[in-house]
């Protein structure tokens, strides 16, 4: 049985501080608990180094923005402290995870008196789907929710609030034999799964929908631009839900890895690989 998160040996930074993992707590009246007045990032580190790390933490320092506090921390100590995490940890390759959030001052829909926090964590965790079962292809259902209209919504921070219709809709994918499910925009065009954008290909090119109203990954922009570099192009437009059995490499709601799903596999290993002098950092 896997050890449960609270559970987990290592270091965690906490406001300023390494404290062992256990010990990291908040009180159970904590506004980010109530409210999801929380951002966070997922990052990963390979070799010690964390991929365009920098990167994540601006989003975050933006996220934080859009539900309206500000990190006490510069985006050059939030970086020097997923860092130092990674080395304390001793975790060559890790997942990381900073998140911030609103604290216990206050209760109410109003908290704009709450200390806001920082913690950074980092364990091991392989990729998101079995590398075997990428191969194979994976079979997607169709989320019950969608993704909401940017004007109900800070759709563009990754906020803790906005993944709550993600994991439903995963659970009752997985209930129903699914790998994931897509999930459809306000609109009832297609928008992302529950945790990663979503890429098609038709007569040699990328399509992808519009990033407008979900997370514009930073694995979707590095794939985005691995593509170019190979000269594919690449379009972000409207998809609707009746074209998909219209692009190749999937069929039927079972999407399957082809040439250019392969490629551009291959080319993303490589490209988050540590180069040059940050691979001895």
């Amino acid at each position: 049985m896997a050890v449960p998160f609270d559970q987990m040996e290592g270091m965690i930074w906490f406001d300023g501080k390494l404290v062992p993992g256990p010990e990291a707590k908040i009180h159970v009246l904590t506004h980010g608990l109530h409210y999801a007045s929380a951002v966070f990032e997922g990052e990963r580190a390979y070799n010690g180094v964390i991929f365009r790390g920098t990167e994540h933490s601006e989003r975050l320092v933006r996220s934080a923005n859009l539900l309206d506090f500000e990190i006490p921390y510069s985006v050059a100590e939030i970086d020097a402290a997923k860092r130092l995490v990674v080395e304390k940890n001793g975790q060559k390759n890790a997942y990381v995870r900073p998140i911030a959030w609103r604290g216990s001052e206050q209760l109410g829909v109003s908290a704009q008196g709450n200390r806001i926090h920082l913690a950074i964590a980092t364990w091991e965790w392989p990729s998101y789907f079995d590398p075997a079962q990428r191969l194979k292809g994976i079979r997607l259902d169709l989320a019950d929710y969608r993704r909401p209209d940017p004007r109900t919504a800070p759709c563009l921070a990754k906020a803790a609030g906005l993944y709550m219709i993600c994991t439903v809709s995963k659970h009752r994918a997985e209930r129903r034999g699914y790998a994931d499910a897509m999930m459809l925009d306000w609109e009832g065009r297609v928008a992302e799964c529950t945790g990663a954008n979503i890429f098609f290909i038709k007569d040699g090119r990328i399509h992808t929908p519009i990033a407008d109203c979900f997370l514009d990954g930073i694995t979707r922009r590095t794939t985005i631009d691995l593509a170019r570099r190979r000269g594919i192009e690449v379009i972000e437009r409207r998809i609707l839900p009746d074209e998909l059995t219209s692009f190749s490499e999937i069929a039927q709601w079972n999407f399957k890895p082809g040439p250019i799903t392969r490629q551009l596999m291959d080319d993303y290993t490589a490209e988050v690989q540590p180069k040059g002098k940050a691979a001895a950092a």
